[in-house]
């Protein structure tokens, strides 16, 4: 690699864990070039300006690190340039004039930004919350995972769930959130955690956070290019709309009549749930009460999530699997 070359980049290994670092001539010519970009990462006491001996340390900026390039790579700003410190505001003073308008663009802010408020933040402590992202309507908390489901200690996430609505409706942020308004959003490398999260949705295993009613909507994306596309989909709520109008065309309204909860009826008068955005409290609720009642229906998804979904879904559950790329083309261009 040319960086490793200019000794601007360095290699570590540390039990069993491979990285990279960056050198000090790297930093010192970031500072110099860019110091409001960069000064809050690589000066002073910060975490990422730190050799990280503890595992566990390492493990969780890690972590941060992938929910920060999912959520650029989906067009979020990131540096603290480029979106308003709404973190360090007291709750009295409201957000700037303009950074309002700021959040027409999606902003993420990661857990150790949030931190910055200082003892208000001990709130937040112990929750594998990777960070926040704010969008012109809703927020979402952003949990990382990696090919297994990240532990996650249910009274530590639901006060850390608490506050942020708090805090979000406080007036800080002008109004512009409602309790209501927080969401969620697990991203794993790969969709066979979902698989996990749903086959073990009545057992002792059971993931108890993830399929509560704790937010109104739990997302689960893949840390790949698909991720990106679908988080796209996530903050653009006029697009997501439009996407969702068009499978309405291919389907029946649903009915109050049925015992189970969907999205649409089908041609031949099967309940029918959208998963093309996977929400995994809901996609659970649908499976089980097909189950209960003795139904059959039928989930709508992405090709690439088919094989996954099929898995944990038996012989009265259906799949329509949408092709990715040709709504990559069609609706993210």
């Amino acid at each position: 690699m040319k960086l490793k070359q200019k000794k601007l980049l360095r290699g570590f290994s540390q039990d069993q864990l491979r990285g990279y670092r960056l050198g000090r001539r790297a930093k010192t010519l970031l500072l110099a070039s860019r110091p409001e970009r960069f000064s809050a990462f690589l000066s002073g006491n910060t975490d990422t300006n730190h050799i990280k001996s503890e595992v566990e340390r390492r493990q969780r900026l890690h972590r941060i690190a992938a929910a920060t390039v999912l959520a650029m790579n989906a067009g979020a700003k990131i540096f603290p340039d480029e979106k308003p410190d709404v973190f360090h505001l007291p709750d009295s003073t409201g957000l700037p004039p303009d950074a309002a308008a700021s959040f027409d663009t999606p902003a993420f802010y990661s857990s150790r930004e949030i931190k910055a408020m200082g003892v208000n933040a001990i709130r937040i402590r112990g929750s594998r919350m990777a960070g926040i992202l704010l969008t012109h309507s809703a927020a979402y908390l952003m949990y990382q995972g990696g090919v297994h489901l990240p532990e996650l200690d249910h009274k530590a996430e639901q006060r850390t769930m608490a506050w942020m609505r708090l805090l979000l409706s406080g007036s800080s942020f002008s109004g512009r959130y409602t309790s209501s308004s927080l969401h969620a959003i697990l991203t794993c490398d790969g969709m066979q955690v979902l698989t996990e999260i749903l086959l073990n949705a009545h057992t002792s295993r059971r993931a108890f956070f993830l399929l509560e009613d704790n937010h109104s909507h739990f997302y689960f994306l893949t840390n790949d290019r698909h991720g990106d596309i679908l988080l796209r989909l996530l903050e653009d709520a006029n697009k997501r709309a439009a996407f969702e109008q068009r499978l309405f065309a291919e389907q029946w309204r649903p009915s109050r009549g049925l015992p189970v909860e969907h999205d649409a009826i089908d041609a031949k008068g099967r309940p029918v749930l959208f998963a093309c955005l996977p929400d995994i409290p809901r996609l659970a609720r649908f499976l089980s009460g097909l189950a209960l009642h003795g139904m059959e229906g039928c989930v709508v998804c992405f090709d690439f999530q088919a094989q996954a979904l099929r898995a944990c879904c038996k012989e009265n559950v259906f799949l329509l699997a949408i092709c990715f790329e040709q709504f990559e083309k069609e609706w993210l261009q």
